[in-house]
Parts: C-alpha cells; structure tokens; sequence
C-alpha cells in the first residue's frame, strides 16, 4: 500500500494554494437515482445548500471519490438527471476553475472517459434543450496539493488505496454489493466488505494511511471509512472528511486562511421552531503542520 500512494504522490497533478486560498473537501456523497436504495437523497437539500455557501464564498470544490454511486447503479447519467441541481452547481465552479474531482472503489468508472461524458452536457426543460455541465473534466486518482510559500504538499486520495479488497476486487466487490448485499441490507443485514460498516477493516485501513502520513512527513487528506477523522497535534498529519450519508448531516473539511477544521452541516430547529440548515466546527480552526506560523503572518499581513 505504501508503495502504491508513493507512486501516486509522484504521479499525480499539482494543484498550488496559499495562505488566502478557501478550499472545501467533500467525499463519499454516494449521489444514487433517488429511489429507496439512494443513502444520499435525505440530506440531499443540505449538501445543496452548502455546496452554494462555498460556491458564494469562493472556496475551490474538491471532491475525494464516492461522489456517485456506480455499484448499485449502472447509469451515471440517470444520477446527472436525478440531482440535476447538484450539478448544475458544479458546472458553475467548473467554469470558475474551482472544481476537482477524483474517483473512488464505488465511482471507479468515472475513469472511462465514456462514462465520463455524462457530465458534459444535461437535459433543461426550460430551453428544452441539452445545456453544457462541465464538458471536458477529468477525473483523478489522486492530486497533490502544493503550497506556494513553502512548498509542502498534500496527498488527496479517496483511501480505497489502503484496501485490498475494495482496491484491487473492487468488480467483485461491486458485484456482491449489486446482488448479493443490497437487497440483505434492506432487511437489516451489513455488509462487512464495507469499510464504513465493518469497524476492524475501517481501522486497519486508517491505521495504513496515518503510517503513510507519518513515515512520509506529508498532510494526507482521505474519505473512504465515512468516518471523519481530525488528528490531534501530536499525531500523524492524516485526516478524513467523513462523508455525505450520515443520519440527518453531511461532514467536510475546509482549509481557510492556512488554516484547516472539520466542519458539520445539518438541520437546526430554532427557538421560534423554525428548522434551518447550520453549518457547525466539528474542530476548531488548527494552522496547517505544513505551514510555519511566520509564514502565515507574512502572507495575510
């Protein structure tokens, strides 16, 4: 597994930041056809509502795979038609440049660039017409993010990289969540090829990339256990932005200010009663370990 992330730490594409960037990591959304099965159509109106509080605010979109939900549904463009909201607001910072995508066990797909096509183009029923999405984007295994003061890096992956089964069975694993554990989860049974629901492989898993996090000397930032994970000070520099299907709120991670927290969206009820969607630190704002604190102040003064 070390072996295979160092490959992608060389391989993969810079991205640059600095201490005045805003960046959002979201991962394991999981966006189904919105039928019974889709685990992420009951917080779909919260993730939307963050997704246009980033967008508003100038944060660069990044999504760590696990955005679609290709096992149990062989159409992607019938998930593009389902949440046609959701991506109409990529392509808003697609256009930006703000947008960067990378796949995982469960979108793995996306790397076919016929697959791929879905994005480019939806259905408006205003203009009764096929209007451009994010025509041309590419979809990444893993990307780096460097920092222009001082050119630390960050190792984005989805984290499926740390799991044999889902990593490289991942068509057998498709094909037991297809027909075999889909319709036992229905009447209550788990799927223990599941890293999100088989607590010792989540473990293990996570234990893989904070070792690889600590013997590199490199930030990594994963998705993949659903789990969110914010290290204290004292331990490796791994952390996961948890994901999109947790009951009644979604989870993320955002760098601001060189600065990076762990952030909570869900659904409020005021004193009044009025429910309201909230965004909620999950972490307190923690400078990044990548950064030194003197370069912060030089950047920002």
């Amino acid at each position: 597994m070390s072996k295979l992330l160092d490959k992608l730490f060389e391989s993969a594409p810079r991205i640059p930041f600095n201490n005045k960037s805003r960046i959002v990591f979201f991962s394991d959304c999981h966006r189904g056809d919105g039928s019974g099965a889709d685990n992420f159509a009951k917080n779909q109106n919260i993730y939307f509502h963050a997704l246009n509080y980033y967008y508003e605010n100038g944060f660069t979109y990044f999504e760590l795979g696990d955005g679609e939900e290709l096992w149990e549904n062989r159409n992607l463009s019938d998930i593009v038609e389902t949440y046609k909201n959701i991506y109409r607001m990529f392509s808003k910072f697609y256009n930006k440049n703000r947008l960067h995508i990378l796949y995982g066990n469960h979108d793995i797909e996306k790397r076919n660039p016929k697959k791929a096509r879905a994005f480019d183009a939806a259905f408006c029923s205003r203009e009764d017409s096929m209007l451009p999405l994010c025509p041309g984007i590419k979809f990444y295994e893993a990307l780096v993010l460097k920092h222009i003061e001082s050119q630390s890096e960050i190792l984005l992956v989805h984290g499926h990289q740390a799991d044999f089964f889902n990593y490289y069975l991942w068509r057998l694993s498709r094909f037991l969540v297809r027909y075999l554990w889909r319709p036992l989860e229905l009447i209550g049974v788990k799927d223990p090829t599941s890293a999100a629901k088989n607590s010792k492989r989540r473990s293990a898993i996570e234990r893989k990339l904070m070792d690889w996090a600590k013997k590199r000397k490199h930030m990594l930032i994963a998705g993949h256990t659903h789990r969110p994970f914010f290290p204290s000070p004292d331990e490796p520099t791994y952390f996961n932005d948890g994901c999109c299907v947790h009951p009644r709120s979604i989870t993320c991670i955002e760098i601001q200010c060189g600065e990076i927290m762990l952030v909570k969206w869900a659904y409020y009820v005021s004193k009044e009663g009025i429910v309201y969607v909230g965004r909620e630190l999950l972490e307190p704002p923690r400078r990044l370990p990548c950064i030194e604190p003197a370069k912060i102040q030089q950047n920002l003064s």
